[in-house]
């Protein structure tokens, strides 16, 4: 408490993994789950549809994430040059915050939607001869 000693990181980095792993586990069942459930409740057509608007939506968000990433993170580069005040000023500082969320946003966000719509696609490829 006083700032003496060394910080656990190690510890600080076990909860953070265990708990976006707890958080993932519902979306995940849900990815899986869904085309198995559209397809033996509504069928084949629907599935197709599911499919389709996964595909579509997911692509336009992967999109979105990936160039708002990018644009925070080279906002924070262009202040840097010494624009808007450069290092240390006020708009140096939001673009830090804005950084922080944008290589998440680019680098992994973006990129996993790819994940999410091959899971679904290959789950409802797994049980396609069950909606036959």
């Amino acid at each position: 408490m006083e700032g003496k000693a060394d910080p656990d990181y190690g510890k600080c980095i076990a909860i953070s993994t265990h708990s976006a792993l707890k958080e993932m586990i519902p979306p995940g069942i849900l990815a899986v789950i869904a085309p198995v459930l559209v397809g033996l409740v509504l069928g084949a057509g629907a599935l197709g549809g599911l499919l389709a608007g996964s595909v579509v939506s997911g692509f336009m968000l992967a999109i979105t994430m990936s160039n708002a990433g990018g644009s925070w993170d080279n906002a924070k580069k262009y202040i840097e040059l010494g624009n808007y005040g450069g290092k240390g000023s006020d708009a140096h500082k939001a673009g830090v915050t804005g950084d922080t969320v944008g290589d998440p946003f680019k680098d992994t966000a973006g990129p996993a939607i790819n994940i999410l719509i091959k899971l679904m696609s290959i789950v409802a490829v797994v049980f396609a001869p069950l909606f036959m």
